[in-house]
């Protein structure tokens, strides 16, 4: 049977959820925000009162994850930023989460957004979208998106924080965040979500032409 999986990598606030959720819907495919699986697992870890950088602690959240986790209201912010990244840097966390999502993405099909989709979870994904924006207008976007939650934040704080975030997720030796080889760029810096979904619903059906 043929892999009905679109991967959708990127940085924060690209766009990349929103195109993923949509893509999903208009498809009748189920979706993943793999994203959640590592903020879920650092909130585990502050929990339990432990350091997201610690292996021990932050696999052993990783490997008790229940997918009620997920429904969670504290997966977003500051702290819960900082602990997603953290595990997300260890190799062993990301080995813990990895059979969960290829089970997630063969069952059905699906729609998976993250950062290492297409170039560790499903690297023969018939379809692989990169999707990105500058770094100014992602940071904009996530210091609004924070604001409508009754956030305050500093614009240049939340620029200075995805920038460290982008490093750490570029630089980090276990999945580093890039575009797989024969991914398809998607920069939606100035695109509005229509024109963003309707190009990359075009790429999807040339791709797997059954959609």
């Amino acid at each position: 049977m043929s892999l009905t999986v679109i991967a959708i990598d990127g940085p924060a606030a690209a766009g990349k959820g929103t195109l993923a959720r949509r893509l999903a819907a208009a498809l009748g495919l189920p979706y993943l925000d793999t994203g959640l699986l590592y903020r879920a697992t650092g909130r585990r870890v502050l929990d339990d009162g432990r350091d997201p950088s610690d292996p021990a602690a932050a696999e052993a959240a990783a490997r008790a994850l229940r997918p009620e986790d997920l429904a969670r209201t504290d997966l977003r912010g500051p702290a819960a930023d900082a602990a997603a990244a953290a595990v997300a840097s260890i190799p062993a966390v990301r080995a813990a989460l990895l059979q969960f999502q290829r089970t997630f993405g063969v069952e059905r099909g699906a729609v998976l957004d993250g950062r290492d989709i297409g170039t560790v979870i499903f690297p023969n994904a018939p379809a692989k979208l990169f999707v990105t924006a500058s770094l100014a207008e992602r940071a904009r976007r996530r210091w609004l998106e924070l604001r409508q939650k009754g956030m305050e934040s500093d614009l240049a704080t939340v620029e200075a924080d995805m920038a460290d975030r982008d490093a750490k997720d570029a630089a980090r030796s276990a999945a580093p965040l890039r575009a797989a080889d024969d991914a398809f760029t998607l920069d939606t810096t100035g695109l509005d979500p229509d024109a963003v979904f309707e190009t990359a619903l075009d790429y999807v059906r040339r791709r797997i032409p059954r959609l």
